[in-house]
């Protein structure tokens, strides 16, 4: 129960200690360079189960080209208190990542640092993007913001070719549970004309006693102030829309109204977490826009601003767009 506790209210470090499979627990660390003509999301995990081993895949967004590195399961190391993993050669921790990937189609090879990120912020009421659910044993899919944007630094030696992250910006965030939902949408920015700028929103099918419900989390990241929209917090969806080209979202609470129009791009495709593997086919692109507005009760404009470089994600949401609209 202590080690529950402490992990809760620690989203940033490994859940799996003592756990029973189905269980998978993974770190993504999206990295773009200064001059933004590299874009990298670098994703270190674990599965336990009949195929456990552990992993670090790897999108390239702008070629779209993805790799996947599978290790023996003892490959995996991780402390009890703090985000300190190893994969094998590779090491990640909250301020650093050193990457040994071998030769191949995709080689990644050196150390990047990254500036003083900044989690979504825990408390024990709320730990985390999470919010009480947190605290509900044996969820299907927890999740965790790690860093909303910070500087990145060093190289990396991609295919034998030196890029240099100096003046880079970085975003991490996690996900742990048993597998991933059945359907989801997710979106993340942290390239805005204001530096310092995030949004990373998400809406999924979440099993619940027997039956399920549509949950939804967004943060808006802003002046160094965080505006929260979720289904914990009482926010309403007021429109969600998928389109072959576009996502509309707007979602209404606490006095505020945030708009976001996500652009689809062509993505490359990750492999993701179900009850029995790592077989599910997750196509993510690292080359979105995400169009923000934010305003009061009033219709007053308090933030208005378009993201580039979007993390995005759309999962089998036939179902899920008409449980949204209606909730």
């Amino acid at each position: 129960m202590k080690q529950f506790v402490y992990a809760t209210l620690h989203p940033e470090i490994y859940h799996g200690h003592d756990r029973r499979p189905p269980f998978f627990e993974g770190w993504y660390y999206k990295l773009v360079s200064a001059d933004e003509k590299t874009r990298l999301a670098v994703i270190p995990g674990v599965i336990l189960g009949e195929d456990a081993h552990c992993f670090v895949q790897t999108l390239d967004g702008v070629s779209g080209k993805s790799s996947y590195f599978r290790y023996p399961y003892e490959a995996f190391w991780a402390s009890r208190r703090e985000l300190d993993i190893a994969v094998g050669p590779n090491r990640f921790t909250r301020t650093d990542l050193k990457l040994d990937l071998p030769e191949g189609d995709v080689s990644l090879k050196g150390t990047i640092a990254l500036h003083t990120p900044t989690a979504w912020p825990v408390s024990l009421l709320s730990p985390g993007i999470m919010g009480w659910y947190a605290w509900v044993p044996r969820m299907e899919c927890y999740h965790g913001v790690l860093g909303f944007d910070h500087a990145v630094s060093g190289v990396l030696q991609y295919n034998r070719t030196a890029v240099r992250f100096d003046g880079g910006r970085g975003y991490m965030e996690k996900d742990w549970g048993m597998a991933f939902p059945k359907a989801w949408v997710w979106f993340q920015s942290n390239h805005f004309e204001v530096p310092g700028v995030c949004i990373t929103a998400s809406i999924a099918t979440i099993p619940w006693m027997g039956g399920a419900f549509r949950g939804f989390i967004i943060g808006l990241w802003h002046n160094g102030r965080l505006h929260r929209f979720a289904t914990y917090t009482g926010a309403k969806v007021e429109q969600f829309e998928v389109h072959d080209t576009h996502v509309d979202w707007t979602v209404s609470g606490g006095g505020k109204r945030l708009r976001l129009r996500a652009e689809r791009a062509e993505g490359g495709l990750l492999l993701g977490p179900s009850t029995l593997n790592m077989g599910r086919r997750v196509v993510e692109t690292l080359s979105a826009a995400v169009e923000v507005r934010l305003s009061d009760s009033g219709g007053r404009e308090l933030f208005s601003g378009r993201g580039r470089h979007a993390g995005l994600e759309v999962h089998d949401t036939l179902s899920l767009m008409d449980a949204a609209v209606s909730s």
